[in-house]
């Protein structure tokens, strides 16, 4: 999703509560012949979608993958108008019977879904993942599909003022930034930036629907994914056959609310990595009292505004770097390595390595924080008096120093924004058949509350809980408990409130090498990105 949120209080007792609540079963679903998926008339208002044309994409991790692209209306209301398109991925089914088209997204707003299919089908189990046609897509305005947003290349473009605003030049040379994109990102796309947003992304899905030749259609959503997939689910409970939502988006704080509670989350996370590396002075060197340590990390941040490493790290891009960390914790070890080279041998450069590894925005990123700003900006209202917002930040950090104002300046081109906002829809929804959701209870972008409210507003949801898990992303990611509840519930439909262990946290590294793709949740983090 957006990125950081708010600290829980007790889980154990949560979860057990949660435990007690009846079991959800979701009745399996009628499986159709292999290549004879019954196809749905149009609904009332769209345009009949013409049959999708695939074509072979291998790569030698998914030999089997395939590609195509679809059109869809700019604008839903007039079906026959503009035409932008969509690129798609899928990986098709090999068993004699199908359940259908599985969909599947990484969050964001702004990330690309193509290459999460092919990650989906190979890590499922093999007679799962032979039951469905896993469709990866790009959303409206994002990576392949047409036309892309990119409002404001060389916005992330180092070394950025200090993102705490310690004093009024400080804070209007940020404002000056974020005032500029707004402006940027309307002048090259106003054409398009009212339809940019997860309502239009839904009735998307439900052109890809038809396009497919499919009566229904499954969801697996990280994330945002979350949020754009029960959307889906109140616009069309009767076309959803599963739904599977990882790392939930609390619905009820859309859009502003969700990240003012998301600073204090990761700020609980950060902590949790000081105090990690605390455990391991021996390695690390930075002392065994985690406040300590703590201290010692503003007292960089502090040395960086005077002197960026490299010419490249201040404070607004050290944030950038230690931020991923909060989503996934396998990056502690490298963190760890860059923190202590810093403050311990005055070496910068394995910071730098940091933060041109987690930090430092390539150019397709401009594409996705583009869509990003453009769908959180659309979806709901945003403040607009930039008093509200200083005192807000200034209130939050208080309490949550790490991510507040770098969160607010990430977000703050919608209290510029000229596309009027929409109402969020609320997904509170009793049509549909019962969905899995799997949350970390210490998950920072996406706190736990916002699996319970989620929970609560879908009729006959089960949860199940990765009960002291901090990563955000839990399914398919090396927990076997968490895995196999998806599975269960992809085979047969049926699934119910359950609570499954963390996996343990890393131990130090013995460099600052990457870690390998194959390692733990590693492969679907590089796939989930940050922020998203």
């Amino acid at each position: 999703m957006l990125h950081p949120a708010k600290k829980r209080g007790t889980f154990t007792k949560r979860a057990a509560v949660l435990l007690s609540i009846a079991t959800a079963t979701v009745a399996a679903a009628v499986t159709s012949p292999a290549g004879a998926t019954p196809t749905a008339a149009a609904p009332a208002g769209t345009a009949p979608a013409a049959a999708l044309r695939w074509t072979g994409c291998a790569t030698p991790r998914y030999p089997t993958l395939q590609c195509a692209s679809l059109k869809v209306p700019l604008d839903h209301d007039h079906p026959a108008g503009r035409q932008i398109s969509l690129a798609l991925t899928r990986v098709p089914h090999t068993a004699a019977t199908s359940q259908g088209p599985l969909l599947v997204n990484p969050g964001g707003p702004g990330g690309s879904g193509r290459s999460l299919a092919g990650f989906i089908a190979s890590a499922l189990p093999k007679d799962v993942a032979a039951q469905y046609d896993v469709i990866g897509f790009d959303p409206r305005g994002v990576g392949k599909s047409e036309p892309t947003l990119d409002c404001g290349p060389g916005h992330f473009t180092p070394v950025r003022p200090d993102s705490v605003p310690l004093d009024a030049q400080t804070e209007q040379a940020n404002l000056d930034r974020v005032k500029s994109f707004a402006e940027s990102c309307q002048t090259k796309h106003a054409d398009v930036l009212p339809y940019i947003g997860t309502v239009s992304a839904a009735r998307d899905l439900e052109v890809l629907r038809g396009a497919l030749g499919a009566a229904k259609l499954s969801y697996y959503g990280y994330s945002y994914g979350t949020y754009l997939g029960a959307v889906y689910a109140k616009l069309h409970p009767d076309r959803l056959h599963r739904l599977v939502l990882d790392s939930v988006v609390d619905p009820a704080g859309v859009w502003y609310e969700d990240n003012l509670a998301q600073d204090q989350a990761f700020n609980a996370r950060h902590r949790a990595f000081l105090a990690w590396v605390a455990q391991y002075d021996e390695k690390y060197r930075l002392g065994t009292d985690p406040a300590a340590v703590e201290e010692r990390w503003y007292a960089m941040r502090d040395a960086l505004r005077a002197a960026p490493a490299g010419g490249k790290v201040g404070p607004a891009e050290l944030e950038d770097t230690y931020m991923p960390g909060g989503y996934y914790n396998g990056y502690w070890p490298v963190l760890a390595e860059a923190f202590s080279a810093y403050a311990v041998t005055e070496d910068p450069k394995p910071l730098v390595a940091a933060y041109e590894r987690f930090g430092a925005v390539e150019p397709s990123a401009g594409n996705s924080y583009s869509v990003y700003t453009a769908v959180q900006c659309r979806d709901s209202a945003w403040p607009k008096d930039w008093n509200q917002w200083r005192a807000d930040m200034w209130r939050t950090h208080a309490k949550a120093p790490f991510m507040t104002w770098n969160n607010a300046w990430y977000n703050a081109p919608c209290a510029f924004w000229r596309t009027e906002p929409l109402a969020a829809p609320d997904v509170t929804n009793a049509d549909l058949p019962p969905a899995l959701l799997l949350q970390a209870t210490d998950d920072a972008a996406t706190p736990f509350e916002g699996a319970l409210s989620m929970k609560g507003k879908l009729k006959g949801a089960a949860l199940v809980v990765e009960e002291g898990g901090g990563n955000h992303g839990v399914s398919l990611s090396g927990n076997k408990c968490l895995d196999e509840k998806v599975a269960g519930y992809l085979r047969t439909g049926q699934a119910s409130d359950a609570t499954c262990a963390a996996q343990p946290a890393p131990k130090p590294t013995t460099s600052t090498r990457a870690v390998p793709p194959s390692a733990g949740g590693t492969a679907l983090h590089g796939l989930l990105g940050f922020r998203g």
